[in-house]
């Protein structure tokens, strides 16, 4: 039966480096006041686009089109990047 290889397997793949807490602490705030920006504004975006007839124009469209996008990513990745900035490390395992 074939053995599953991990990351600890082979010595250097990933090569860690030793950072301060204060970085960890200052890249997860930033990342959270980026995600709020992204999401408050993203969606404001999007609200004026569905409640007003006039900015319904093909062109618009891709605007409305990259807002969604960036609203979808404000919302799903910055809460795991900021947990994980806290935590000082990756904390959903191997299968996240």
């Amino acid at each position: 039966t074939p053995q599953k290889m991990t990351v600890q397997d082979v010595p250097g793949a990933f090569p860690t480096v030793d950072v301060p807490d204060h970085a960890h602490y200052t890249i997860g705030i930033v990342i959270l006041i980026v995600g709020i920006t992204g999401t408050l504004g993203n969606f404001l975006v999007i609200y004026a686009f569905c409640r007003s007839r006039s900015l319904r124009t093909p062109a618009n469209i891709f605007i409305i089109n990259l807002a969604i996008s960036d609203f979808l990513m404000s919302i799903t990745q910055s809460p795991v990047f900021f947990t994980n900035s806290l935590h000082k490390r990756w904390i959903f395992g191997e299968t996240g």
